[in-house]
């Protein structure tokens, strides 16, 4: 006889006293998937400890790879793209220089500017200055020409191919030219500007200077100081003239006095044809004096006081202003900008060009 209260009884057939209502459980299943869950929460506090980790890690860089040289592929050729488009636009630049695009139907008045030296290659030069009046003209919807000038003089043979091309377009075409003067309107600028049939001028602007000058140096008595011997061989006697290391004759002084002269002459001879009557002359007229505006009306180098906008307004009864001036492009500024010019500038020093200014 079995005794359920001994201890060590493993009886399976022994079914110890329940209370009343007691109904039997079913067998949670918690003890069968705990190495389950246990497995999954520590592969995922570990990434490492879970099946097959290695792969995903591999796919992860591999994308990530894949996506850092995509990126890498589209900036070089955004680059590349950015300088194609860069040197295109440059190139353009270069072979146009810019002209105003304007509807013939829209009536205005035309602006040309001579600012700066009167120079060959300069922005005031006759080949831009005279293309830019010739677009000017030839347009329909310009009523006038105006020149803005600021400008201390240069270059008599650039004035006057721009005073000759200035003339032959107003017979041409039968439009009027004014002059405004803003600072400065001295020498060939002044020679240009007694082309127009007016020449407006602020009060003081600087107006006149009409003679000529040939400047240089001589270096010859500080190479005496130095001992220094300048051996020049020419093929004729005055191939050498104007040379600074030598000394200057007065036989050749006399023959550049004569020049200047002369070109002095035809400086005079424009004027007088351009101002006409309205010209009070004196004897310090042509002595390559300057006078403020004021004063150039008053002695008949200018005719009124007056800017852009007024003549545009008053004069021409036309208020939209179209500017034609060709201009240095890109590529030219760049040039200039990082020296292609010195080499020139220095060059000029050691030169006797004649020149009005």
């Amino acid at each position: 006889m079995n005794d359920s209260n001994r201890p060590g009884n493993t009886d399976p057939s022994f079914d110890p006293p329940r209370e009343p209502g007691y109904q039997p459980e079913a067998i949670s299943s918690s003890a069968h998937d705990a190495p389950e869950l246990i497995a999954k929460k520590s592969s995922e506090a570990n990434p490492s400890s879970a099946p097959g980790w290695e792969r995903a890690t591999l796919e992860k860089l591999a994308f990530a790879s894949l996506n850092e040289q995509t990126a890498t592929r589209r900036w070089k050729t955004f680059v590349r793209l950015a300088w194609l488009t860069f040197f295109v636009a440059l190139l353009w630049l270069v072979l146009h220089r810019g002209t105003p695009v304007t509807d013939a139907s829209v009536p205005h008045t035309a602006v040309v500017e001579i600012k700066g030296e009167i120079a060959a290659g300069a922005d005031a030069s006759a080949e831009f200055v005279n293309a830019a009046l010739r677009t000017a003209f030839e347009d329909e919807g310009s009523k006038a020409i105006v020149l803005l000038i600021n400008s201390p003089g240069g270059s008599p043979v650039q004035a006057g191919m721009m005073n000759d091309e200035i003339l032959r377009l107003k017979a041409k075409h039968k439009k009027p030219v004014y002059a405004v003067v803003e600072e400065s309107c001295a020498s060939a600028a002044y020679y240009i500007a007694v082309s127009a049939d007016q020449i407006f001028v602020d009060k003081a602007s600087i107006v006149g200077s009409i003679g000529v000058l040939m400047d240089s140096f001589g270096f010859t008595g500080l190479m005496d100081k130095l001992g220094v011997e300048r051996r020049l061989l020419t093929a004729g006697e005055n191939k050498g003239f104007l040379d600074p290391f030598s000394p200057q004759s007065d036989k050749q002084r006399a023959f550049a006095q004569a020049m200047l002269d002369q070109i002095h002459q035809q400086f005079i001879a424009v004027v007088k044809s351009g101002r006409g009557k309205r010209l009070k002359e004196t004897p310090e007229m042509f002595t390559g004096l300057f006078w403020n505006g004021q004063q150039a009306v008053e002695l008949g180098l200018a005719d009124h006081l007056g800017n852009l906008d007024y003549v545009a307004r008053e004069v021409v009864k036309v208020e939209e202003i179209i500017d034609y001036t060709r201009r240095d492009n890109v590529a030219e500024r760049l040039a200039k900008k990082f020296g292609a010019a010195m080499g020139e500038s220095a060059m000029k020093a050691f030169q006797a060009i004649p020149a009005l200014r």
